[in-house]
């Protein structure tokens, strides 16, 4: 790098000027006119004139502001930001996208709804073309639909204006289901990453601290630039606090089934109660009523996909079936016992035996067969 030579006056001509220093006024003289274009002077005590001439930059690539960290930090700062496309641009996606935005993530969106003023109010640009989408290149495709209707959106992709090694990601609640999809219907040059986001816009409006955020990395290319951007995807969450889970998508759809599905279940059931809240309201009622709340939120095709999509989920209805008779009979067999001991005084001798409730075999074992008589009975 060149430098530019810079000429200043001595310190005591500087000392000895008054204040009186400008630029040359228009005089008569030429020799001074020619003189004052490229000079300055200074008045001197005596009006002499002091002449130097002007500071001059020669080295044009001297004049130019150059902070090469600067440069490096926005070039790093730039590689790490990811073009995100939501696909299905609803509460579940809205919510998302919020995080991404926040983080400096570029936010595209599209949906059959048009949400463009909330978009835009999020920071992020909306199509209603997904061909106009698929275009812009993202890094990454993020399918924030409803689990039925997944395989048809997915279809209606324009996939052949993506980049080649395009990342697609579901935030379904049930895993096997996608991932059979996404293997089935993508070219095998598009990496998949399976996730569940295990909390929602009401569970999670506060933070996202401490919840858990499962996934799989179902197919990931070898290049170092495809492995860095499923570490920044996920990196999205783990900068927010979530408990990061990463587990087959066969062991998500078993653990919930006996989870997620049966929560969605006893809510909807209360929900058909119709229960309300009271003067006299316990915290384990408040629970009920917040479950309820919870649950009749979500739309009832999420429930209905808990239950198609999830081949686990029949075996628990069939246990919570079981095990709702199986209470019912272990009540009606107290009523019994204290109506005979009304009726004749004393206990006979099958008295001493106490109707329990039947166990139930663990998540993944057999249930029993049907029987007349499913209750255990223990000796006092």
């Amino acid at each position: 790098m060149s430098f530019a030579t810079v000429q200043f006056l001595p310190s005591t001509t500087a000392a000895a000027a008054t204040t009186n220093v400008t630029r040359a006024a228009v005089v008569s003289s030429h020799g001074y006119r020619q003189c004052r274009r490229n000079s300055l002077f200074i008045s001197l005590p005596g009006n002499q004139l002091h002449f130097r001439r002007r500071l001059q930059i020669r080295a044009v690539d001297a004049a130019q502001p150059y902070d090469y960290e600067a440069q490096i930090s926005n070039t790093f700062y730039s590689s790490m930001k990811l073009k995100i496309a939501v696909v299905g641009f609803g509460n579940f996606g809205q919510f998302l996208a919020k995080a991404f935005v926040r983080q400096g993530h570029i936010v595209m969106a599209y949906s059959r709804t048009n949400y463009i003023n909330i978009a835009q109010s999020i920071g992020a640009s909306f199509y209603t073309d997904p061909h106009d989408l698929c275009e812009q290149h993202p890094d990454v495709i993020l399918l924030c639909t409803s689990i039925i209707s997944t395989e048809a959106v997915l279809r209606s992709l324009p996939i052949q204006r993506l980049k080649r090694n395009t990342l697609f990601v579901d935030v379904l609640s049930v895993k096997e289901f996608p991932k059979n999809i996404f293997l089935q219907l993508l070219p095998p040059h598009f990496d998949i990453l399976c996730t569940h986001p295990m909390f929602g816009p009401e569970s999670g409006k506060e933070s996202w601290r401490g919840l858990p955020f499962v996934f799989d990395k179902v197919r990931i290319g070898d290049e170092d630039s495809r492995v860095s951007r499923v570490e920044r995807f996920l990196d999205i969450f783990t900068k927010e606090g979530c408990r990061m889970v990463e587990m087959s998508c066969a062991e998500h759809d078993k653990h919930a089934a006996g989870t997620q599905f049966i929560t969605h279940t006893m809510g909807r059931v209360l929900e058909k109660l119709q229960l309300e809240t009271t003067p006299i309201n316990t915290k384990g009622y408040e629970t009920l009523l917040d479950l309820v709340e919870n649950t009749a939120s979500d739309s009832f095709d999420l429930y209905y996909g808990l239950f198609m999509y999830n081949k686990n989920a029949m075996e628990q209805l069939e246990r919570l079936d079981l095990a709702f008779e199986s209470l019912k009979k272990e009540l009606f067999g107290h009523l019994h016992e204290k109506l005979r001991k009304q009726l004749f005084g004393k206990v006979e001798e099958e008295a001493g035996e106490r109707p329990m409730l039947s166990k139930l075999p663990k998540n993944g074992y057999a249930l029993p067969a049907p029987s007349s008589e499913p209750l255990e009975t223990q000796n006092n």
